[in-house]
């Protein structure tokens, strides 16, 4: 209640004005300094080199330099969740983002923030790639508070910002927390040169394709076809996965029926992610994946395919177009850095630890992150729920 009358006395009588990004005189578009370079020709550094959802690698030189908001041109992981992006410093962006600021009579951090409650889905163009144009990306309308007086106006940004950053930054400090545990993991899946055996994937595991077609689905079904869409964060959630007859079942399985504790690998899309079976003969592999049947700890063996030196080794050995493909040779290849038994025992033990904290549906950061993701965009709807205006100027 506090909160609320508080927010209440911060808008009581506040005039909005709504401007659209194209407004020269609030909003500066620098998409002329972005400069896209092929993974093979970036040259290692600590710039960090930006793309249409996150940061993909660290590069020498930066085409930008102080307070900007990234948001996708195409490429968004969700068009729902349009991606914007929130940075400082010195950075490199490609020709996946737009590259904007608020000027004199605007905070980019209110500006960051309002964004995260657009719908930019009107606002895309094109098909299976929606893209989001220079020219309807300016037609966005933004709310000024008090645009006519830019001392209070910024003030009362400042304000909202300062009540949405404390919740983000509670986020950012169990992110982090979050990113530690994954620091860790990687260092003890980090091997000195000379100290194991390192083996190729399909030395230590059979490796299947899945048949490269479209099934029949059945919503009387009760069997499961795991897709590139049901593997995500090492789980493969089988209540979510489509349904299948006993016949299309059988086709699908003729090469292998997959066993509880084999890996399952995408392919295309999000190619390289890896998640568990979690039961035995009730499921079987859907287009643009691959089962893995390990001969070594298969949970050992899952924390190696998700480790930093593996998925490195992936997004070097990708291929294609506009759609990735991870080819089933690649896959194959991928190397394996062979321990004994006892310590990829010990090794998965350690990092099943971890993953409990980090990627539990029901316990640890992730439900406390959830949290507060879900107080932040309580709060900032409140803030942003101005009367909607029927021109922007």
């Amino acid at each position: 209640m506090k909160d609320m009358r508080f927010i209440e006395k911060l808008l009581d009588g506040v005039e909005i004005e709504w401007k659209a990004l194209g407004d020269q005189f609030f909003f500066e578009i620098t998409n002329k300094g972005r400069k896209p370079v092929k993974a093979s020709l970036r040259l290692p550094g600590v710039t960090p080199y930006y793309g249409a959802n996150n940061i993909q690698d660290y590069v020498e030189g930066y085409t930008h330099d102080g307070i900007f908001l990234l948001i996708a041109e195409d490429g968004s992981a969700s068009i729902e969740k349009y991606s914007i992006q929130y940075v400082i410093g010195k950075f490199w962006a490609n020709n996946h983002v737009h590259v904007l600021r608020g000027k004199s009579g605007l905070n980019t951090r209110y500006l960051y923030h309002y964004l995260c409650t657009v719908n930019f889905i009107p606002f895309l163009t094109g098909g299976g790639r929606a893209k989001l144009t220079k020219g309807r990306m300016i037609e966005v309308p933004i709310p000024i508070p008090c645009s006519g007086n830019t001392e209070k106006s910024l003030k009362i940004q400042s304000e909202i910002v300062r009540i949405l950053d404390t919740f983000t930054t509670h986020t950012a400090e169990l992110t982090a927390r979050k990113k530690q545990y994954n620091y860790y993991r990687n260092q003890l899946l980090t091997f000195e040169d000379g100290a194991v055996e390192w083996k190729a994937l399909e030395e230590v595991s059979d490796v299947y394709d899945s048949l490269h077609q479209t099934p029949q689905y059945s919503e009387s079904g009760s069997l499961s076809m795991i897709r590139v869409t049901d593997i995500k964060d090492g789980y493969v959630n089988l209540e979510k996965t489509l349904r299948i007859n006993k016949e299309i079942f059988s086709q699908f399985t003729k090469k292998y029926l997959p066993k509880k504790s084999d890996l399952v690998m995408s392919r295309v899309g999000s190619y390289g992610n890896v998640g568990i079976v979690p039961v035995d003969d009730s499921a079987c592999m859907g287009q643009n994946t691959v089962v893995i049947h390990p001969i070594i700890n298969s949970k050992y063996l899952f924390h190696i395919l998700t480790s930093n030196v593996v998925q490195s080794f992936i997004e070097r050995n990708v291929g294609g177009g506009n759609q990735k493909t991870l080819s089933l040779k690649s896959i194959k290849a991928i190397p394996i850095p062979l321990v004994s038994e006892k310590e990829q025992e010990r090794i998965a033990t350690v990092l099943d630890k971890f993953d409990t904290l980090t990627t539990s549906i029901s316990d640890g950061l992730p439900r406390e992150i959830k949290l507060r993701q879900q107080q932040y965009e309580y709060y900032r709807d409140l803030l942003f729920s101005f009367p909607k205006s029927e021109t922007t100027v």
